[in-house]
């Protein structure tokens, strides 16, 4: 549940990453769980089940004495908005499904109704399905796009861990005075997310959140005689180990 500002607690690093590579950079570094996606130029999408797997050989496991938190798995099926058909729904599932049985410590949701509210019914069904495998549930940031991100929260209270959120602004740090009021709300931990820099960490712990989640990302460009594709420059994106290093001292983390 949701604390008030000024409560003794520490606050949780989450890395988004993409990778085995990244997954062992974040943990190295001093951070507290993972994210794991793919595709995060698009806001991030379901990885491939070879991924999770191997990510889950490497850092998985939340029963570490050193309050690891291990792998939380992003399920969705495609980018662009967050209502979705029947068949999207089943694909939802159906993922969650393959998540869970390979073992992840958490999932990463999110649906909207067509009228911007959170889709408690699917959530609940997914959630309960997590519940069977003792593994967390996050709503991601879905709730930024929904008609009211404070109702929102309120309204999955007993329903999800946490809720991932800029405040329903292009980032975290203009979001400030909604995540506060997100916090408040007698429901579930709220995360801090959205072009959050190293520079802003500590202001937005500071507001009470449960954690902050961040990319820490470089791009990284290699050798291409062809694009594959018209986003295709040659490059991808690596997690940066002094940007995860960066944040974990700024939240006051061991790295």
């Amino acid at each position: 549940m949701s604390r008030l500002p000024g409560r003794p607690r520490s606050t949780a690093l989450e890395i988004a990453v993409t990778s085995v590579a990244g997954a062992r950079a974040a943990r190295t570094g001093g951070a507290t769980r993972v994210e794991l996606c793919s595709a995060l130029e698009v806001g991030g999408v379901t990885p491939s089940q070879g991924l999770v797997e191997a990510v889950l050989d490497e850092v998985g496991g939340s029963e570490a004495a050193d309050g690891w938190q291990g792998v939380h798995v992003l399920v969705r099926p495609r980018p662009g908005g967050f209502s979705y058909s029947r068949a999207e729904r089943d694909l939802l599932r159906r993922e969650v499904d393959m998540i869970l049985e390979a073992g992840a410590d958490g999932i990463v949701i999110g649906a909207l109704t067509p009228h911007g509210e959170p889709d408690v019914e699917l959530i609940r069904q997914l959630a309960e399905e997590a519940a069977a495998y003792e593994a967390t549930v996050t709503f991601h940031r879905a709730v930024d796009l929904s008609a009211d991100p404070v109702a929102a929260v309120r309204a999955l209270a007993g329903v999800v861990d946490r809720v991932l959120t800029s405040g329903g602004a292009p980032t975290a740090a203009a979001g400030a005075s909604t995540i506060a009021a997100m916090v408040a709300v007698d429901g579930p931990d709220v995360l801090a997310g959205g072009g959050v820099g190293v520079d802003s960490i500590a202001m937005l712990a500071a507001l009470g959140v449960e954690g902050v989640h961040l990319s820490a990302k470089r791009r990284v460009i290699t050798a291409s005689l062809i694009a594959l594709g018209d986003a295709d420059d040659g490059g991808h994106w690596e997690t940066d180990p002094a940007v995860v290093a960066a944040a974990a001292a700024a939240l006051g983390l061991p790295g």
